[in-house]
């Protein structure tokens, strides 16, 4: 059986991949995975020994420029015709087809498999995009919903009318292009009839919405993981085993504009609580404040390990990250910069597994703050408990469904 991967996004769109691919390979699947040309999506695919076909422009080049004079349709218009060229050449004879990440891709991936016969699933890695009286759905930058509106059943109306005026255009053009007739609501066509949800139940419990509007079946897989067994660096190792466990700070695919200020910030309070510092690059280049032993600066690095190993994780809330902490037993302080990660952040308060910054910029005040009650041993007993609570298997659940599409 042949199978594409198709995704757009940061890193946090591309990893879950890795551990579907590795999963299909082992129930004897070929597999290839679309996504950004990013360098280190290739290397982190070519390590597991999958392929990856270049899709669009580099997601780190378009997340982290300083100006983006083009409108969300514009992009969409061209990310669309990327996935069109590159997934059909793609999925030319494949069995079946699995799209995530942005909308506009995962539009552009569901038409591709349209036009090709191929059965396709769409697939999220946080439940706020998908459709439920439970919830609101997330706003669209540049396009709040009326404050005066709290009924979630008219907020998904408007949602759905939003992403039609930002994506209709784009998506039915596109489609027109390569034979296909336009769709009547872009959101319900990139979502389907039978959604999966790739998170842990524990961390982000479904509940089925049922009523008029919400009539979609969604299927929750667990998170797509793949055990990491890279070690760590020598450099790494050495400056764990030196002292007390050390207080990660990092923010993945975040931009994080005045990003030496948070560094200092964050330096700064986690050594006001007597804790050595771990600084993880990421898109935010992040870097240390001087030349003082007690602090260590990263890259790409295996964080499975690296999270048993630490006193707590402050980061920025996305889906991977967040679950990958809690897995680690590991207790959180997550400031959220965007989209779903408030909602992370949230989930990790109410589980009594780490603290919910407020708002996206921390001070020495609010994070030392926050650290305080992160580094209290109660949070790290909530946090273990969790840890042995959450799902591993996602991935192979995963793929013993998509070997069912064929």
């Amino acid at each position: 059986m042949r199978v594409v991967l198709s995704t757009y996004g940061s890193r946090g769109d591309v990893e879950p991949l890795v551990g579907l691919a590795v999963r299909l390979r082992e129930q004897g699947a070929e597999v290839r995975v679309c996504a950004p040309p990013d360098e280190e999506f290739a290397e982190r695919l070519a390590g597991v020994g999958v392929e990856m076909v270049p899709v669009g422009l580099s997601a780190r080049e378009l997340t982290t420029a300083a100006a983006q004079p083009k409108s969300l349709p514009e992009r969409a218009a061209e990310l669309i015709a990327s996935q069109l060229d590159a997934v059909t050449a793609a999925a030319e004879g494949c069995d079946a087809l699995v799209a995530t990440g942005m909308m506009p891709a995962v539009a552009g991936a569901r038409s591709v498999a349209e036009k090709l016969g191929v059965p396709s699933v769409s697939v999220t890695f946080q439940q706020l995009t998908l459709p439920s009286p439970h919830h609101a759905p997330l706003a669209y930058p540049g396009r709040p919903f009326p404050p005066e509106v709290t009924d979630n059943s008219v907020l998904w109306d408007l949602d759905a009318r939003s992403i039609d005026v930002l994506f209709g255009d784009a998506v039915n053009s596109n489609r027109a292009s390569i034979g296909l007739p336009p769709v009547a609501g872009v959101r319900d066509y990139v979502i389907g009839d039978r959604p999966w949800l790739a998170t842990d139940p524990v961390l982000d419990p479904w509940r089925p919405a049922g009523g008029a509007g919400f009539g979609f079946d969604v299927v929750q897989t667990g998170a797509w993981i793949l055990p990491d067994e890279r070690p760590l660096p020598d450099g790494l190792s050495e400056f764990l085993g030196a002292g007390a466990p050390p207080v990660y700070v990092g923010f993945g695919s975040m931009p994080m504009h005045g990003s030496d200020d948070v560094a200092r910030v964050a330096i700064e309070a986690v050594r006001a609580q007597g804790r050595r510092v771990l600084v993880r690059r990421g898109w935010a280049d992040l870097d240390l404040i001087d030349d003082q032993d007690d602090c260590f600066v990263v890259g790409e690095v295996n964080q499975q390990a690296l999270f048993r190993r630490v006193a707590a994780v402050v980061h920025h809330g996305g889906a991977g990250t967040t679950t990958t902490a809690a897995r680690a037993g590991g207790p959180q302080v997550v400031v959220p910069q965007a989209t779903d990660q408030p909602y992370w952040a949230g989930r990790v308060a109410d589980l009594g597994i780490g603290v919910a910054h407020d708002g996206p910029t921390p001070t020495f005040a609010s994070l030392s703050a926050a650290l305080r009650v992160a580094l209290a041993p109660e949070t790290r007993d909530g946090a273990a408990a969790v840890a042995a609570a959450i799902i591993d298997d996602g991935a192979a659940v995963a793929a013993k469904l998509v070997l069912c599409l064929k």
